[in-house]
């Protein structure tokens, strides 16, 4: 039989604690709801004592709403051994639940609060006794638990036989500056674990060495009953354990355990911790990142055609995801005519060559191609059905203050270079001017522009491609040309050189 993992989340606390961030009292409540009611963690811990109104305020309305859906016992605050002080805070801001902060190193106690073992155990067990004369839930925390046991190990095991015989029911033994390795952990946790086998330990991971995940990892094999983790990993320096690769790994590697968490919720918390931090989301960052389920290899997609050779157990659908396939210079086909099907999009296997070599163009130029650019990129490369024999071989584009627009042009057609410099009202305006001379010195028509588009696509986030289609009257026929580029003076150019091979 599998043994429950309580998964807590300390988004709102100690997440809160990252540089430059600060939750407000709706973004808390807000966050409070989705990841009990959504997320199904099972405890929250949301707030420290004491901070300001502004904290007490957003743990009031917490614990109204949490009363209400029996979520009380499960919404928990960071509390100090200070007389009763975070007592009474807790009492005025509804909570029933306290983590009381102590220290669970030799030289945290000696040089920080100057005490002995003795004197600290006995301000713990006076505040355990208040707490629990309130009716209220006691946890603790033994900060810098992890210098503790490898330099104070006699201590931390006085301190955890002194809680043995508290009203405690959970012990959370922080990793405070992540410090261990995951042999280290494993090793600690076994000892305390067979030594204390009723104790409820939490162990709570950071990740200054990015061996969070690890060290959480081998804290359950060890036996551990309770997992805290934040939202992105968030937290002070390089912040906590995160939650979304946690419970990943929970999942896919640790069978004898079962946690409640619901993964389809994870991208959207993840999603809405960063909007509301303002702290972004790597791309690359496990299950919750932009890219992470995203092929950009060709040989890849083609993989994923045949018998799904790139896919592993971690598929973007058990997270609310969908597996995308990037457009760029290292696309192949099968990328491209992935994001066709998606479109509802058919091609034969020329044009699919000419659309692939078009967006390996602008990949090399360092542009983004989106699925939603395909269609115009289709349309533009396509729209050349005619032999080409008017070429725009290079132009200087100039825009100064005070001066009016201008351009050089070098045209080659047939053959022959043409050069000629001309101004406008704009740099579009000044290579037509310059075009027209060239075109009135071979005593050579040009169609009339008659109607001038630029769209981009919907739905893009791409910074690459800009449609712009002109319509042009030519001897009384009208007509229209396309270009693709990122910039829409170009794309208009593009155009223009296609309507000289039409003509």
């Amino acid at each position: 039989m599998k043994r429950h993992l309580e998964i807590m989340d300390t988004t709102l606390r100690d997440g809160e604690q990252t540089s430059g961030v600060s939750f407000t009292a709706s973004e808390k409540l807000t966050l409070a709801k989705l990841l009990l009611d959504e997320l199904k963690v099972d405890r929250i811990e949301v707030a420290s004592a004491r901070v300001s109104e502004g904290e007490l305020e957003a743990v009031k309305q917490i614990t109204r709403w949490a009363d209400e859906q029996n979520y009380l016992d499960r919404v928990e605050v960071l509390t100090f051994v200070d007389g009763g002080v975070s007592l009474d805070w807790m009492e005025n801001a509804g909570a029933k639940s306290q983590n009381l902060l102590t220290k669970g190193s030799i030289n945290h106690l000696k040089y920080q609060l100057k005490k002995t073992p003795e004197q600290h155990f006995g301000e713990i067990e006076k505040t355990f006794k208040k707490a629990s004369d309130r009716g209220f839930i006691n946890n603790i925390y033994l900060e810098d638990w992890s210098n503790g046991m490898r330099n104070s190990k006699e201590y931390v095991f006085d301190f955890l036989d002194f809680l043995s015989s508290q009203p405690v029911k959970r012990v959370l033994l922080p990793d405070t500056l992540g410090i261990l390795t995951h042999n280290e952990v494993s090793d600690y946790l076994t000892e305390i674990i067979s030594r204390f086998p009723n104790m409820h330990i939490d162990f709570h991971g950071h990740n200054d060495y990015d061996l969070g995940v690890a060290n959480i990892m081998e804290a359950v094999k060890a036996g551990c009953h309770g997992l805290p983790l934040t939202v992105n990993g968030m937290g002070e320096r390089a912040g906590n354990a995160p939650m979304a690769s946690a419970i990943a790994v929970i999942n896919d590697f640790l069978p004898d355990v079962s946690i409640e968490v619901n993964e389809k919720a994870l991208y959207k918390v993840s999603k809405l911790v960063s909007a509301f931090t303002g702290v972004g989301i790597p791309a690359n960052k496990p299950i919750v990142g932009e890219n992470v389920f995203t092929q950009t290899a060709g040989i890849h997609a083609d993989g994923d055609n045949k018998k799904n050779l790139y896919f592993s157990d971690l598929m973007p659908e058990r997270f609310g995801r969908k597996r995308k396939y990037a457009l760029g210079k290292m696309s192949g086909k099968a990328n491209i005519q992935k994001n066709l099907l998606e479109l509802g999009l058919t091609l034969n296997d020329e044009e699919l060559k000419k659309v692939t070599a078009r967006i390996i163009e602008l990949g090399d130029k360092k542009e983004k191609v989106t699925k939603e650019d395909l269609p115009y990129i289709i349309s533009d490369v396509l729209d050349t059905d005619y032999h080409q024999k008017v070429f725009v071989k290079s132009y200087v584009l100039t825009h100064s203050k005070g001066l009016r627009p201008s351009t050089t042009l070098s045209l080659e057609i047939d053959g022959k270079i043409h050069e000629e410099i001309a101004s406008g009202d704009g740099q579009y305006d000044a290579f037509m001017n310059a075009l027209r001379k060239i075109y009135h010195g071979r005593k050579m028509e040009l169609p009339k522009l008659v109607d001038y588009a630029v769209r981009i696509p919907p739905g893009s986030n791409s910074d690459a491609l800009c449609e712009t289609i002109i319509t042009w009257d030519f001897n009384g026929k009208e007509f229209t040309s396309r270009g693709l580029d990122s910039d829409q003076t170009v794309s208009a150019i593009k155009a223009t050189e296609k309507m000289l091979n039409i003509i």
